[in-house]
């Protein structure tokens, strides 16, 4: 079924909706717009007492001078304040925010699907917390200080020309229109722009880690120049971006002071012939006023763009909390934990695929069985495995965990029940041992760990690092050799004591020797749940209870070493492959 297109969402929306992130510090919002309202009030009461001093000067009254100085510094203190109450309590809200919307983001990455991690690009994903979060804490930081403070001046330095001489206000109001006009042709300019930009950003992450993760491979085999070319090309884009925004910017900034200078040109002459019968002092005052204002609208349109760079920024970040998180509509929480699993009528297909990855899959395997799958690359074999935890979701048929639906259960009910280990493996910047005892084994005692790790024949190495088990690993466990890496994995699944275990080339980094270890440590492992054995050593699986050879997505044979062997078919034809004879 297609899905319909989503309709574009204005700024103004989007902009709501990141302001709502706002009311859990609405109290410090509050005193914030109280502060810039008593800097914006400042400023009108700075003209008038410029007024009551021309007009002092004039009188020749000494004694209404001796108020002046406190006036003054009343008048200072008053603005000090509210820009103490205005910058501190708007920053406590700005990083309340930015806190909120970064960890909301950061969840949300935890519950979405694999199908959507394999869709995207984890560059652009890494840029959203980063790049795009500072771009809204600009936009709800130093943008909002700016447009709350200099907007309420303008509100306050129109009202104070108003009461002064209200038809010469009109005059400046009249430009008014123009520049609405101009800010918004320019927003939705800077806005689409700023989109560019920050999905470049996303693109030179993704460039950058791919070339600090892959160094080795990049090293070998002479791919700095590919991507140093790849890098360039995404930074040019990025520059010819930035210099289209800085292009408008730069317009739009002297056009806004030219239409300004107009309207101030026009009131300068319009006072001139109709203030002839005010004080000097009212003169004064009231274009001291009018020529404040130019610095406020200069700063609102700064501000402006910043905020609509923030609004891009916030739109992608809505974007990806809107996705759905994965489907977790089963009810039931307990499950029995014999590991028995059935396959009846099992297919499918990998998002926007032609062809079925996996065709009418029909297998029932007990409880304690070691069931081996083997196949080339292609055939199905990782896909049965990925289905099983629910890393997707099956197109038809039906896979049952101890005769129940997996659909039934919760997600950590069922997934509480398998253990892993991938031929990728997955190790944290941590200690050996909370690369061990990692997630929801995170409280088991340290002689569990030890046992585990024992079993693993990981301790022999382990013992041989500087600090043992609190050993620090590096990224990915760098500091590791590929075997250490894979021992640590299978310790850590061992060590989750499933009734069921999931062995994805689990031994494949291993050298012959350790491969040897493993091979005992599983073997009394096995004994106890079901497993799943992914191998491309055929001698790693002479042993288990039934063998599958899959081919373009089918079961094409069923049985034991010995019985496959017999057969004379594609499992013969692998095994004698691998060990250099000719099948009998």
């Amino acid at each position: 079924m297609s899905k319909k297109p989503i309709p574009p969402i204005s700024g103004i929306s989007i902009y709501k909706r990141l302001l709502k992130y706002l009311l859990p510090s609405l109290k410090f919002f509050i005193v914030s717009i109280i502060g810039f309202a008593m800097i914006a009030l400042a400023q009108p009461m700075l003209a008038e007492m410029i007024k009551v001093i021309i007009e002092t000067l004039e009188t020749g009254n000494k004694s209404d001078t001796q108020y002046l100085p406190l006036y003054i510094i009343a008048l200072v203190s008053f603005r000090s304040v509210g820009s103490f109450l205005g910058n501190y309590f708007l920053i406590k809200v700005s990083v309340n925010v930015v806190h909120k919307l970064r960890s909301e983001l950061f969840n949300h990455y935890t519950q979405l699907s694999t199908e959507y991690f394999d869709a995207h690009n984890s560059g652009n994903l890494i840029s959203l917390i980063t790049y795009n979060v500072a771009e809204v804490a600009r936009a709800v930081t130093d943008s909002v200080r700016i447009f709350i403070r200099e907007g309420l001046t303008t509100i306050g330095l129109l009202a104070y020309l108003t009461w002064v001489n209200w038809q010469l206000t009109l005059v400046f109001l009249a430009i008014a229109p123009i520049i609405a006009i101009l800010v918004t042709f320019v927003s939705k300019r800077l806005r689409a722009l700023s989109k560019h930009i920050q999905n470049s950003m996303g693109d030179m992450t993704h460039i950058t880690s791919e070339l600090v993760l892959g160094n080795r491979v990049v090293k070998c085999f002479g791919g700095a120049p590919h991507e140093i070319q790849r890098f360039k090309e995404n930074s040019l884009f990025n520059k010819q971006q930035s210099q289209r925004v800085g292009l408008f910017t730069s317009i739009q900034n002297p056009i806004m002071q030219l239409l300004v200078a107009f309207a101030l040109a026009t009131l300068l002459f319009l006072a001139l012939q109709l203030m002839e019968s005010a004080s000097t002092g009212t003169f004064v005052s009231y274009l001291l006023a009018a020529f404040m204002m130019p610095k406020s609208i200069q700063q609102l349109t700064k501000a402006n763009n910043d905020i609509q760079k923030g609004i891009a920024a916030a739109s992608d970040i809505f974007e990806v909390l809107d996705v759905e998180v994965e489907k977790d509509l089963g009810t039931r929480t307990k499950i029995i934990g014999k590991g028995e699993l059935e396959f009846k009528n099992l297919s499918f297909y990998y998002p926007k695929a032609e062809k079925a990855a996996l065709k009418n899959i029909n297998l029932k395997i007990k409880s304690g069985q070691t069931i081996a799958i083997v196949g080339a690359s292609g055939s199905g074999k990782t896909t049965i495995t990925n289905l099983i935890p629910r890393f997707y979701d099956y197109s038809q048929g039906k896979i049952l965990l101890d005769g129940i639906e997996i659909t039934k259960y919760t997600l950590e009910a069922l997934r509480e029940q398998i253990a892993l280990v991938t031929q990728n493996i997955t190790l944290f910047n941590d200690t050996v041992f909370n690369n061990i005892a990692y997630g929801s084994l995170e409280g088991i005692s340290e002689a569990d760990v030890l046992k585990a790790a024992d079993d693993a024949y990981a301790t022999e190495f382990i013992d041989s690092l500087a600090h043992g088990m609190q050993t620090e690993i590096g990224e990915h466990g760098i500091q590791l050799s590929g075997g250490q890496r894979q021992r640590l994995a299978i310790a850590r699944a061992l060590l989750k004591n499933s009734p069921l275990l999931i062995l994805d080339e689990a031994t494949s980094a291993l050298d012959t020797q350790s491969e040897r270890y493993i091979q005992k440590a599983l073997e009394h492992v096995m004994a106890n749940r079901t497993t799943i054995v992914i191998a491309h050593r055929l001698s790693t699986i002479e042993n288990a209870d039934v063998i599958l050879v899959m081919e373009h997505g089918k079961i094409i044979e069923r049985g034991s070493h010995t019985e496959l062997l017999s057969k004379q078919g594609a499992y013969a034809a692998l095994h004698a492959l691998q060990f250099n004879q000719s099948p009998s």
